[in-house]
């Protein structure tokens, strides 16, 4: 574990340094679809954080993570309304990430759901914050988050979904690829879902107070 640790932190300040990663998940996104379809090569295009559409950025923070800004990268007490709400359903529902622990999950770890792993993502997270500005951490989210099938980042998923550039998105575009992050795949297969339209309004009416990072490592 300790030496696992080190790894990740070594990886982290490599990423800080400018190198795109190819994370946990996109390798088993791949080794899935190999033998699936046939399909070797992921949609996947890097772009810098000043070339992704704010109206993306805060349609994201907006849905995922409201103080990510302010944070230290864990919210203790989305993990304890978690906790909560997994103690009535009777299994592990929901984890109370932010979207720093979702991108050392992405990175580093597995979907497997269980309170060890969230003790890793945790730890990580922590490490990451001390390491890298919340723009670089933003920035690597927004390149290696899932957006549906075989399709990573935001560059990726604009085009799958717009055809359009990252740093072309308008909000309503945004406000839908947001409200697809907890559930790419079926949002992938199901674009003309009801519950897709009212949600992605339900996040466009709070995009006009969420608060991103700027490019200058704040």
């Amino acid at each position: 574990g300790v030496v696992f640790q080190i790894w990740c932190v070594l990886w982290i300040a490599l990423y800080g340094a400018g190198l795109a990663p190819f994370s946990a998940f996109m390798k088993n996104e791949q080794m899935r679809l190999i033998p699936a379809k046939g399909q070797f090569v992921l949609a996947y295009e890097w772009r810098d954080y000043g070339d992704i559409s704010d109206n993306l950025k805060k349609a994201v923070v907006s849905s995922e993570d409201a103080g990510f800004v302010e944070h230290d990268g864990v919210d203790w007490d989305a993990i304890d309304v978690a906790k909560k709400r997994n103690a009535r359903k009777g299994k592990i529902v929901a984890g109370g990430s932010t979207i720093s622990m979702q991108l050392t999950k992405n990175l580093f770890l597995s979907s497997n759901r269980s309170y060890l792993r969230k003790a890793e993502e945790v730890v990580m997270t922590y490490a990451m914050e001390w390491m890298l500005p919340k723009d670089k951490i933003f920035e690597l989210y927004l390149n290696s988050v899932e957006w549906g099938e075989g399709v990573f980042g935001a560059q990726a998923a604009a085009q799958h979904y717009f055809k359009v550039d990252a740093n072309k998105l308008s909000a309503q575009q945004a406000a839908k690829l947001a409200v697809m992050l907890p559930a790419p795949k079926f949002y992938d297969a199901n674009r003309k879902s009801r519950n897709l339209g009212r949600r992605a309004n339900v996040i466009l009416r709070r995009m006009g107070g969420a608060q991103i990072p700027d490019d200058e490592g704040i």
